[in-house]
């Protein structure tokens, strides 16, 4: 149970080794994007990464130039599809959601936080989180693309990091 062989011992250190040297070399290639987490697309990509590693350093049935090979994959999925997202609004639409005002001067979007299935306390919780005492502090809470919540305190600039949030009044 705590042992099984030396082989299997130095199988592990070699392929960890020699993985960990890949995924890095890879990371350097494809760039910082790839262990992105501006949105649940990102997020997956992370995680499969992440699942590919540890099966590649595990199994002994997966060699280890399939889990270079399911790396590279999957990093090269992810350029492909971020290079057209910046350059589709039909692929970025497709792969990447928008984010969505959950609070805004003084009151709670109940439609929207029903859609996105967010309650009142979460959003209380996030503005506790930034260190607001209460929601008179609080100008916007935006759920974010990658699902993190956003808290923008009253009297602070123009607004205008609010843009392309929908639901907000143009102008601010």
């Amino acid at each position: 149970m705590f042992f099984e062989d030396w082989a299997g011992l130095g199988r592990a250190a070699v392929t960890g080794v020699t993985a960990y040297i890949g995924l890095i070399v890879l990371l350097r290639l494809f760039g910082k994007r790839t262990l992105s987490k501006l949105n649940a697309f990102d997020l997956v990509v992370t995680v499969a990464l992440g699942s590919i590693l540890a099966t590649a350093l595990l199994s002994k049935d997966i060699p280890l130039l399939e889990g270079l090979t399911g790396f590279t994959v999957l990093a090269l999925l992810q350029l492909i599809v971020t290079w057209l997202s910046v350059r589709s609004a039909a692929i970025r639409r497709l792969v990447r959601s928008e984010p969505a005002l959950l609070y805004y001067r003084g009151e709670f979007r109940h439609g929207t936080l029903r859609t996105e299935r967010v309650t009142e306390n979460e959003v209380y919780q996030a503005v506790r989180t930034s260190g607001r005492g209460g929601l008179e502090q609080v100008e916007a809470v935006v759920l974010e693309s990658d699902g993190t919540m956003s808290v923008i305190a009253s009297g602070t600039g123009s607004g205008s990091a609010l843009k392309g949030v929908s639901g907000v009044e143009s102008g601010g």
